[in-house]
């Protein structure tokens, strides 16, 4: 498995949050936790900005996507607005997350709580060339639900 460092910051007043870090071995995916000063209420249809309360420098070539957290997705209906949401190599701002409760209930986010994923992705750039036609598949232009349910 390829590994990279990366350089990670905390908020002055965010340093008793823990750093981001793979919950298994088998985890792509480092967690996130919340940054609140006090429980912040997401009632049913609210959307919020929530700090991670970190920073992060990635390396040229390498993007971190946010992911929302199976489990509160499912038992709660918390989830991410902009999912997958993309970190840049070259954004040094505070690491947020923008996100909403699709549930039924409120939903009481509390400090230090694990709200997203972070998976560190290489990237390809594309260089793109314009052609008059595009070459011919069986599948073609067959686009939503076109193979049936």
């Amino acid at each position: 498995m390829k590994r990279i460092r990366i350089q990670i910051k905390r908020k002055e007043d965010a340093l008793d949050l823990p750093v981001p870090s793979y919950a298994t071995a088998g985890s792509s995916g480092m967690d996130l936790y919340a940054d609140v000063e006090s429980e912040l209420v997401l009632r049913p249809g609210d959307i919020k900005l929530v700090s991670c309360g970190i920073y992060i420098e990635l390396p040229a070539g390498y993007e971190a996507q946010i992911r929302p957290r199976s489990g509160l997705a499912l038992k709660h209906g918390i989830t991410l607005v902009n999912t997958p949401g993309t970190i840049d190599s070259d954004y040094r701002g505070l690491i947020n997350l923008i996100i909403t409760n699709i549930g039924r209930e409120d939903f009481a986010v509390k400090r230090g709580q694990r709200l997203a994923q972070m998976v560190i992705k290489e990237v390809v750039l594309a260089d793109l060339d314009e052609v008059k036609e595009l070459g011919d598949t069986v599948r073609a232009a067959g686009g939503f639900g076109h193979t049936g349910i």
